[in-house]
């Protein structure tokens, strides 16, 4: 099948000149600078503040309104924008064995998930997902992407997409010739198994985005979200940018700020799991977001793609994430009515639910 193309944004590069004019910065950066600079302008040519770290500007690289173009400014969130009281104990996971009563992995493709975090997460943002599907008999694997989780590395010092992504591509070329998993990705997960699909397309026999990017052959992470800037939402007010190369050198990684996170990520989460997030997220890497991917229809294109919707997402709102499947259309769209951007917290059962299926559909052929 053919690919769609990302398209530039010609908003941006205006606005960069009239930027170095008023920064003072020299035209002659290299082109993943400018294009770097271009990500702190998105549109209105504004400069914001350069020190070592900085709110996120007008035009971050997540969020907004849907179709480009102007939208009425919307109020900032209450402090916490949940649609449900939280009680001290949330609900504890229904009996595992009446969850999966039903499941069995005999004559499945693949009995094998691997799951991909997002932005700032890491594999441990999975512990209830992993638990659920190894009760029901699968085989998972959760993978930290380098600078996250446990892995260490400096997020700052990251420079590619491909090493950003490299534990991943690095476990599938460890699989068996004939192995293969359903690879699941969550949120900047999205363009990162992306990229593993691209890489090795034989080894993944289905592919889950949830609540996910879903890049287009040309289109980078920065791509997808430039065309969406609107109002001062969530997000753009929640993120902080680093310069761990000087102030006046491009962002080298974006962290949340933490007295947002409840209502960005975690409106329908349990408690004890949005304290655990605030312990265990880390920063994430600048340099990937603004990579564009090479996908081929031969190799991504390949790979069967599924789309799992989150309908309280306040990080990527359903209409975001409905005009992202849209433009480049999955097999199958699922949703999880109630779930914030964190269903592996907000709505676990519904997640492993949703998993099981896609995993019970036939192989092609």
């Amino acid at each position: 099948m053919d690919l769609p193309e990302g398209q530039p944004d010609e908003q941006m590069s205006s606005s960069l000149s009239l930027s170095f004019i008023k920064s003072g910065l020299k035209p002659s950066l290299d082109p993943w600078r400018m294009e770097a600079a271009a990500a702190l302008i998105l549109g209105d040519g504004a400069i914001f503040d350069r020190s070592a770290s900085a709110r996120g500007p007008p035009g971050s690289f997540y969020g907004g309104a849907v179709g480009g173009g102007s939208r009425r400014k919307q109020p900032g969130l209450p402090r916490s924008s949940s649609t449900r009281p939280r009680a001290a104990g949330d609900p504890p996971l229904p009996p595992n064995h009446l969850l999966n009563q039903d499941i069995s992995i005999e004559g499945l493709e693949t009995n094998h998930f691997v799951l991909v975090h997002g932005g700032g997460f890491g594999a441990w943002c999975w512990y209830k997902t992993i638990s659920l599907l190894k009760d029901g008999g699968f085989r998972v694997n959760a993978i930290d992407l380098t600078g996250s989780g446990v892995h260490a590395f400096d997020s700052n010092n990251i420079t590619s997409l491909s090493q950003y992504v490299e534990p991943v591509t690095n476990f599938l070329k460890n699989l068996g010739d004939k192995d293969k998993v359903i690879l699941v990705g969550h949120d900047f997960g999205g363009a990162c198994i992306s990229h593993a699909m691209e890489e090795f397309p034989s080894k993944i026999a289905k592919a889950v985005f949830v609540s996910a990017a879903t890049p287009m052959n040309g289109q980078s992470i920065l791509d997808m979200f430039t065309n969406q800037v609107g109002g001062d939402d969530l997000m753009r007010r929640a993120q902080i940018f680093q310069y761990a190369n000087g102030k006046d050198q491009p962002p080298t990684s974006i962290d949340l700020d933490k007295s947002l996170l409840d209502d960005l990520l975690f409106n329908q989460s349990p408690g004890k799991d949005v304290a655990l997030a605030s312990v265990s997220m880390r920063s994430i890497p600048f340099a990937p977001v603004l990579e564009k991917l090479s996908l081929s229809p031969k190799n991504y294109g390949s790979v069967r793609r599924f789309y799992v919707e989150t309908t309280d997402d306040n990080a990527i709102p359903l209409p975001l994430q409905q005009s992202m499947h849209t433009s480049n259309p999955p097999e199958r769209v699922f949703q999880i009515k109630g779930s914030d951007h964190s269903p592996f917290f907000s709505k676990p059962q519904a997640l492993h639910r949703h998993l099981v299926e896609i995993s019970k559909i036939p192989a092609l052929g």
